[in-house]
């Protein structure tokens, strides 16, 4: 199983819409707190609260929280700001990807802290959305594991 964190979500859709992901790939969602949304936010439910259910969805007050409740053995931080590409790294069962909040990612504290991985862009691009980055790394882990848990007659 994976482990997709979100570091201080701030759009509640994105956040739906990985509620989604995470159920539909067997990964979990770990949600750091401060959100910048309720947590019953119609967008958020919209985009994917309806797979709550489905899904193993775990929250935290910080990160420090996150860290001593959840444990990671190997925390990957997500973030244009580095340059090491996500695609060159070997992923393994029960991975963590630590991604920021879309205004500002995450802060340079917490990327010093973790191994960072990154999605290359075209020159002068800024960022990717966030769900859109998570869903890239998620769904590339989850094949190098060998899509454990998928149903092999099921696709989108």
């Amino acid at each position: 199983m994976l482990n997709l964190v979100l570091f201080e979500p701030e759009i509640p859709n994105n956040t739906g819409s990985l509620i989604r992901l995470s159920a539909n790939i067997g990964a979990n969602l770990h949600l750091i707190k401060p959100y910048g949304f309720e947590i019953t936010d119609k967008r958020l439910r919209r985009a994917g609260l309806d797979y709550k259910e489905l899904a193993n969805v775990f929250e935290y007050e910080n990160l420090n929280d996150y860290l001593a409740k959840a444990k990671p053995n190997r925390l990957f931080a997500v973030s244009s700001k580095v340059e090491q590409n996500y695609a060159k790294i070997s992923y393994q069962q029960n991975d963590s990807f630590l991604f920021g909040p879309e205004t500002r990612g995450l802060p340079a504290e917490i990327l010093n802290q973790f191994e960072g991985i990154t999605l290359p862009m075209q020159a002068g691009s800024r960022s990717l959305n966030l769900s859109n980055c998570v869903s890239i790394v998620a769904f590339e882990a989850w094949r190098q594991i060998g899509f454990i848990g998928a149903d092999e007659k099921k696709y989108a």
